[in-house]
């Protein structure tokens, strides 16, 4: 990794982590993390995408990693990262971008590309289809995890129980599922991974040391907000059709696809209507960290799309 540079950019008030690969004038492809995650989950993705002839750019959100806590981290929302990304953008002197997100950071890049598609040449999210976040009602059981996540306290109370690396092992384990994570009701969300669980074979300890002292310097607090508990919040934008290309890509043994109503919306009428130009890829053994599961076939698939619209 060590072909990829590192630097710190101040955008809105704040130093952001950046990690960079590539020549500064070739297409530029940013990508945007999940949660438990920091830039590193995309390393497979840059070095491969810089190969091929792109600029890979990825970065800790605000409070993440090694970037800068927000003075009051439970009032961050959705937009401030949105902000983040435009103002990130111009300060790299990038007009348009590809932008490449997983998990949550699916809601992000939703929330950019309605908001500021003359800057996008495209999308791909894994993990999470086009949508805005917003509170939404699941139909689940008191005990998942969202729900749980979301209720002040009850995360830090669980987390707080272990050392930042503990918190990030376990996610990852509960992450790496087919099943919804839900506790009982007197069950906390960590205590669903039983004490010396392995690690998926895919990620290694040193991969978990890497992160697990990202989060030991950041903390949960901005995480937690974002998000969890910024999901509810009215960002008073709606849904509209966008029509730069794009690609979803789903590990088929994603426990997301089990959420009430998913599966329905991504085969269904209602995100083709919003998205006209979205390939959807199934990966049949694929889970929710496909970029870090399966990076080869992962990367073929960005690359194609890249060279199908880096004209656009």
């Amino acid at each position: 990794m060590e072909e990829i540079k590192h630097k710190f950019i101040e955008v809105n008030g704040l130093k952001l982590h950046v990690a960079e690969i590539g020549s500064e004038s070739s297409p530029a492809v940013v990508f945007l993390h999940g949660f438990p995650e920091i830039w590193y989950s995309w390393r497979y993705q840059m070095i491969a995408m810089a190969k091929a002839g792109f600029r890979a750019i990825a970065f800790d959100y605000r409070g993440y990693g090694l970037s800068e806590q927000p003075t009051e981290p439970e009032k961050t929302t959705f937009l401030d990262f949105d902000n983040d990304l435009l103002e990130l953008l111009d300060a790299l002197n990038i007009p348009k971008a590809f932008l490449v997100g997983k998990d949550f950071a699916a809601f992000v890049i939703s929330l950019f590309v309605v908001l500021h598609e003359e800057r996008v040449s495209g999308f791909v999210t894994m993990g999470v289809p086009f949508m805005l976040p917003g509170a939404s009602d699941y139909g689940l059981p008191e005990g998942f995890y969202i729900t749980r996540w979301m209720e002040p306290g009850r995360a830090e109370a669980d987390f707080g129980r272990f050392d930042a690396k503990t918190v990030v092992r376990k996610i990852y384990i509960l992450f790496s599922r087919s099943e919804i994570p839900i506790a009982d009701e007197n069950q906390e969300i960590l205590d669903l991974v039983e004490p010396g669980t392995p690690l998926p074979y895919w990620f290694s300890e040193k991969d978990l040391a890497i992160y697990g002292a990202k989060y030991e310097k950041s903390g949960f607090r901005t995480a937690l907000q974002v998000p969890y508990r910024a999901m509810a919040e009215q960002l008073n934008v709606t849904a509209r059709t966008v029509q730069v290309p794009a690609m979803l890509i789903m590990g088929e043994k994603d426990y997301v696809l089990k959420f009430p109503g998913m599966e329905d919306y991504i085969r269904g009428e209602e995100l083709k209507s919003l998205v006209p130009k979205l390939e959807i890829v199934f990966m049949r053994k694929g889970t929710h960290f496909v970029q870090e599961q399966m990076p080869n076939e992962v990367n073929q698939l960005l690359l194609s799309f890249l060279l199908q619209n880096k004209s656009t």
